[in-house]
């Protein structure tokens, strides 16, 4: 048995269950939130229904594919036709982000020889990006990593035409993967594979076109494609909307600091700068930041730069331990990176320690019937997702249609016999009073009565002609 050739494999099989063990720890907790887990678990499962991704928690009727152009969610549905609940989506991310240090470590094992690739492999695995995508819920990028590090080692080993094999179904994952798409394009047309290149770039920029001018505002409930005005420009300069505030310098030195700065020397940086630009020129402070699942498709893309960098330079230096000095210094600037991150918590049991209030939410919970129409509170949309038609409160539509009718405004508003909600609510989707306003409409002349609580959840049923009386 070749060992370099199972290395890289064990590292994806030591890293798959850790990363599980993060997303259904938080899942367990309570921790996860209908926005997004329960938003991609309603079209998950609608797919292994053989339906449309109809989501209601985005409103009545939503295609999710009107909001975004994720179609890769499909291959999730067998799956979860066996296994049935919100955990299937945390593991099948575990599984397919645990996957993309196959090829990165692979990489590694080339540049720095076996022990230096198996350090920095692990390197990889516990990467700040890496972890913050696991620990916050379930997303379509988690396709999109695997994918962008196979094609990117692929240019690293001047394999062109794998990478754009590797590249193109990344169209397929969300629409705004056409740009990495593209940038791959570029550099290949760069490398000296012109049509090839060229080629690539067509279909990126095509693809992107169709799907957000014509796919997405078909299906979309306002015909229009909701993000476009998150790149407008507003006429200001471009260098500074790329530069400043000075957290955007924040967030690039912490992307390439586990790469100890070696990225730069390779040109595949580029690929993560167009990323990082459109990022950065969005008008939203969620995007300048790392954190979520953001960073995570960059995560291969600067790593695999900086291995790339190394194998540049190594001629030029001591070749001490083959490359284990520099693999060991990568591991040590991420382990400081994330000594108190979600992996850390799992390790050390912090975690995983409980004061049982969630089996006591899950118990209130279990009076709302499989099958029912529920309005539920944020944090409790996706303990009801896979057995419940789930919308979120409080946009809903009584069946009864009074006791404030339509919530606060805007939505397509579902009808709900049901409705699940925090006795402290969050901020989210709308402020606190307004929320209270809402749930006492529905209560004084609504014809909604709760029927169970505890734990500091309360469940209310339609029930025309009744009060609270509490």
């Amino acid at each position: 048995m070749d060992f370099r050739r199972v290395l890289p494999w064990s590292v994806a099989a030591l890293l798959a269950p850790l990363y599980a063990a993060v997303s259904l720890t938080r899942y367990g907790r309570l921790e996860s939130a209908g926005f997004d887990l329960g938003i991609f678990e309603e079209a998950v499962r609608a797919y292994a229904r053989l339906e449309a991704p109809v989501v209601a928690l985005k409103g009545t009727g939503f295609n999710l594919l009107g909001d975004h152009f994720s179609p890769v969610l499909a291959v999730l549905a067998p799956f979860y036709r066996l296994w049935p609940g919100a955990g299937t989506l945390l593991v099948a991310q575990a599984v397919l982000v645990a996957l993309s240090a196959v090829p990165v470590t692979a990489y590694a094992v080339r540049v720095l020889g076996t022990a230096g690739g198996a350090v920095a492999g692990v390197a990889y695995g516990l990467s700040a990006g890496l972890q913050s995508a696991v620990a916050f819920d379930f997303h379509e990028v988690a396709f999109a990593v695997p994918l962008a590090a196979a094609a990117v080692v692929a240019l690293a080993r001047e394999r062109y035409g794998p990478a754009v094999a590797w590249a193109l179904p990344l169209l397929l994952v969300k629409e705004d993967q056409a740009l990495l798409v593209a940038a791959v394009g570029g550099y290949v047309w760069w490398r000296g594979r012109r049509r090839l290149g060229a080629a690539t770039v067509l279909a990126a920029v095509a693809a992107g076109l169709l799907v957000t001018l014509v796919v997405i505002p078909a299906l979309n409930p306002g015909g229009e494609y909701t993000y476009a005005h998150m790149g407008e420009f507003d006429g200001g300069n471009p260098l500074a909307r790329l530069l400043f505030p000075a957290v955007k310098a924040l967030t690039v030195l912490l992307l390439l600091a586990p790469t100890l700065l070696l990225a730069l020397r390779s040109p595949l940086v580029l690929l993560a700068g167009v990323l990082l630009a459109a990022r950065f020129w969005v008008d939203n402070p969620v995007f300048w930041r790392t954190g979520q699942h953001y960073d995570a498709v960059l995560v291969p893309l600067l790593f695999t730069a900086g291995l790339h960098g190394v194998g540049l330079l190594l001629p030029r230096l001591p070749r001490l331990g083959r490359g284990l000095p520099v693999a060991a210094g990568m591991l040590a600037v991420t382990v400081a990176l994330t000594a108190t991150g979600p992996v850390a918590g799992v390790l050390s049991g912090d975690a995983r320690r409980g004061d049982g209030r969630a089996a006591q939410v899950r118990r209130v919970l279990a009076v709302v019937p499989d099958g029912a129409r529920v309005a539920a509170a944020n944090r409790l949309a996706p303990q009801l997702t896979g057995r419940c038609t789930v919308s979120l409160f409080p946009y809903l539509t009584p069946p009864g249609g009074a006791g404030g009718a339509g919530g606060p405004g805007g939505w397509g508003r579902p009808v709900a016999e049901w409705v699940a909600v925090l006795e402290e609510p969050d901020v989210f989707p709308v402020p606190v009073a307004e929320q209270r306003r809402f749930l006492a409409g529905l209560v004084d002349g609504g014809g909604y009565r709760r029927v169970a609580d505890g734990a500091g959840v309360a469940v209310y049923h339609w029930q025309p002609g009744q009060a609270d009386g509490r």
